[in-house]
């Protein structure tokens, strides 16, 4: 038998993390046994579709290597694999479910469930349907139906006994049918519920594993009633742990959290993220925590599936996005980098080779690259108290004779290079009898006009060249004697 599993996402809006490790294991368990990995949007609740979010979620699952066997945009041989298009294939099954007992026709109005709503609430009951249209008879049906009644498809869930199911992470599930109420099937504008489709979908695209939330748990009992109602084979299932904000909240994007694509916004490693979330609710056999796409689907097993809930740690992510960014080749490096590059600075007029040694170690997300490349494009505005440093035995006056004495030697250079630079101020902190920070910090912060730079003084020197660093050593020089008259 070829397994073959299914991400099913809603289209209203970015791919959320929660869902990416959905459609991620759902890869991950398909790859490793050799089977097929389905795309299907799933777009029946018309009121929240969103413009272009189905392109957002090909995209998203491109961009982050998980790529379907078959789905909407490359087709497949059991499509269409959009719901919306697969309309008339439910309305026949949901007739014929009619035709086996397992569902009836529901003429209710508005007005009735509301009120029914009412009572419930006013008695302190959960509000359950109460099979009012279930005594119709056929003859009453088709008379309201020929009469051009709204109506509703409705399942028909016994009242006595219970259902049982096994899944593979949770074991045995029993829920009684007395807790589960006659779901819509089929609505009266002719689209099919969740109920309806995921289950005829699932049989017709010949899903053998379903790989989803585990908000589905307790409702998954109603979905096989109506695979035996069909006398269709049941999938196997896999329900899996929520992701959580913290340990009170869920993960929610209807609560504003953060999606894949504000996640790549904010500087993350496509790589990066997909490796933290492949370890929310999942852990490998060993302690190995760094995972290619490829090793993930060596590593992935069910048995490592947790049963807890998984929290979503961004400084954990951050940590991880930082290992990512620092295994970058420098040419992968400058490539990612350049749009943050393009904000403060011109490329084409720096080093960007010395500009991505200096950075690339020291940053946990892209986004960090204009803050610590600002000072290059501008001197910011400083006061002098920046030269004052107790370890390194600086004072603005110190700084004062250390500038003024360094000035007139990067000027005379012949050739503003790095070892030009470096091989000059070395001879002059052994003039001066000093230690070499006594010197080079307050360069420092003349030419950036901050205490702390990716690089030093002189790397950032030759960074802005000859000009541009006896321009600021002209300002430091200028603002401490003002300071100090």
């Amino acid at each position: 038998m070829e397994i073959r599993t299914r991400f099913a996402p809603s289209p209203t809006g970015y791919l959320h993390i929660g869902g990416l490790r959905t459609a991620l294991y759902a890869y991950l368990f398909a790859k490793k046994n050799g089977g097929k990995f389905i795309l299907r949007i799933e777009d029946t609740d018309r009121e929240r579709l969103v413009d272009e979010a189905s392109e957002i979620i090909y995209r998203t699952l491109k961009d982050t290597g998980l790529i379907y066997d078959e789905g909407p945009d490359v087709g497949g041989e059991y499509g269409p694999y959009i719901q919306s298009e697969r309309k008339d294939i439910y309305r026949d099954y949901a007739e014929e479910l009619v035709r086996r007992g397992a569902a009836y026709y529901c003429f209710c109005t508005k007005e009735r469930l509301s009120g029914l709503r009412t009572e419930c609430e006013a008695k302190g009951e959960q509000f359950k349907y109460d099979k009012h249209c279930l005594s119709l008879t056929p003859e009453e049906v088709r008379a309201k139906v020929a009469a051009g009644e709204p109506y509703v498809i409705r399942q028909n869930i016994p009242t006595e006994g219970e259902t049982t199911y096994s899944d593979m992470v949770y074991g045995d599930v029993t829920v009684p049918n007395s807790d589960m109420e006659d779901n819509i099937l089929l609505k009266s504008d002719g689209y099919p519920t969740y109920n309806l489709a995921n289950v005829v979908d699932d049989h017709l695209m010949k899903i053998t594993h379903v790989i989803r939330g585990i908000e589905y748990l307790s409702s998954t009992p109603k979905y096989n009633l109506l695979y035996e109602a069909m006398e269709w084979d049941v999938p196997e299932y896999i329900h899996l742990p929520p992701v959580m904000r913290d340990k009170h909240a869920k993960l929610s994007k209807r609560h504003g959290d953060a999606s894949y694509e504000d996640f790549v916004e904010k500087g993350f490693l496509s790589g990066a993220i997909l490796n933290y979330i492949a370890l929310l609710g999942w852990s490998p056999s060993d302690n190995q925590e760094i995972f290619t796409l490829p090793e993930l689907v060596d590593a992935f097993d069910v048995s490592g599936i947790s049963k807890s809930p998984a929290i979503f740690d961004v400084e954990k992510l951050k940590w991880m996005n930082a290992e990512y960014i620092r295994a970058l080749s420098e040419e992968q490096f400058i490539e990612m980098a350049m749009p943050y590059f393009g904000q403060v600075i011109d490329p084409e007029k720096f080093d960007l080779p010395l500009i991505t040694r200096l950075i690339q170690p020291r940053l946990e997300v892209m986004t960090e690259i204009p803050d610590k490349l600002r000072f290059l494009s501008k001197l910011p505005d400083y006061d002098i108290s920046l030269y004052s440093h107790k370890k390194m035995k600086v004072t603005p006056e110190s700084a004062l004779v250390y500038l003024e004495a360094a000035y007139p030697v990067l000027r005379d250079l012949p050739d503003f290079t790095e070892t030009m630079i470096h091989d000059s101020m070395m001879e002059l902190v052994e003039k001066l009898g000093v230690k070499n920070g006594q010197l080079l910090y307050p360069l420092r912060v003349a030419v950036s006009g901050t205490p702390v730079t990716p690089g030093g003084a002189i790397e950032i020197a030759y960074l802005l060249g000859k000009h541009e660093t006896l321009s600021r050593l002209e300002t430091g020089i200028a603002k401490l004697k003002d300071a100090l008259q």
